[in-house]
């Protein structure tokens, strides 16, 4: 990856220090850094200004890392830029209004510099996929909302995101349908039909494993003809996604709500976040390899 700037923000000016050297054997990235959120703030009100991850402090005087987090998620231009807060304090409420604020990603202080490494190049590798879901949304024609019922079929990671491109196109709000429809096919794919666990992704994601492993496991006999299913059905109160695999399933009752025993891995919050920001609801039948996704109709939400 190269170009990549990083905004640092902290108002320590020793953590600032450290961080930036953290960086510095790392030949693509550039640092800036801004030792308090209002500095921070005036920094990406800069025409020219442009970030690809901000790790951000959360305890901070005056403009906190939360206050700044909402501001940044609240303008068009920079919501898509993937936020890494940083923390001394774990309590669960704290990390869960990090994470429902818009930090995907967590570190808790003191930290290693190879899990800043690791994090950072998850959250890098999240924005760019998730980008490319935004950008293939606009190759699919607007006749979509005319779908009122369709099954289709995937069998890869890359299916999953060009099928997940096309179906957003026939919901209500497709730059938050695509995201959450992705990550049902993906965990379709990874965990259900290649039996991919979340222990095992969590290590593949830190040693930067998982794409290899993804492809290694896609060409396995036992896998080669496994699809999964995504049936789409539009009627008078919404639009309900089916999305079933041919896996064992998984535990998915751990996976509904944002959990903060899991803040601090590269993985293991897609499927909440899906049912805060994509869908109206999420249910899982059986084993979990059927998920059933609602999106209701703007006359019907609340």
């Amino acid at each position: 990856m190269s170009d990549v700037r990083i905004l640092i923000v902290d108002d320590e000016a020793l953590n600032l220090e450290i961080l930036t050297e953290y960086f510095e054997a790392e030949p693509s990235f550039s640092v800036r850094a801004a030792n308090s959120g209002e500095a921070a703030w005036a920094l990406l009100q800069e025409p020219d200004s442009r970030f690809n991850v901000i790790l951000l402090d959360r305890m901070m005087p005056g403009m906190d890392g939360i206050a700044l987090l909402r501001y940044i998620k609240a303008d068009p231009r920079l919501a898509g830029t993937p936020i890494i807060l940083q923390t001394a304090a774990i309590s669960a409420g704290q990390i869960r209004e990090g994470l429902e604020a818009g930090a995907y990603y967590y570190l808790t202080k003191p930290y290693r510099r190879d899990a800043l490494l690791a994090i950072v190049h998850a959250a890098l590798a999240e924005a760019e996929g998730h980008e490319s879901l935004r950008q293939a949304l606009n190759q699919h024609i607007n006749t979509l909302q005319f779908l009122d019922r369709g099954e289709f079929s995937i069998r890869t990671i890359e299916e999953a995101g060009q099928l997940a491109s096309f179906i957003a196109q026939a919901c209500p709000n497709p730059d938050n349908a695509v995201l959450g429809i992705s990550e049902l096919l993906v965990n379709g794919v990874e965990h259900g039909n290649l039996g991919l666990s979340y222990e095992e992704k969590s290590e593949l994601k830190r040693t930067d494993g998982w794409k290899a492993e993804i492809e290694r496991r896609s060409t396995l006999p036992e896998n080669r003809d496994k699809r999964v299913t995504l049936n789409f059905q539009r009627d008078s109160s919404g639009i309900t996604l089916t999305v079933s695999d041919q896996g064992k399933g998984f535990p998915w009752q751990n996976f509904l709500e944002i959990d903060p025993s899991r803040a601090f891995d590269p993985n293991g919050r897609g499927i909440a976040l899906a049912r805060l920001l994509s869908f109206s609801s999420i249910q899982y039948q059986g084993c979990g390899n059927v998920a059933i996704a609602t999106i209701a109709c703007s006359n019907n939400e609340n």
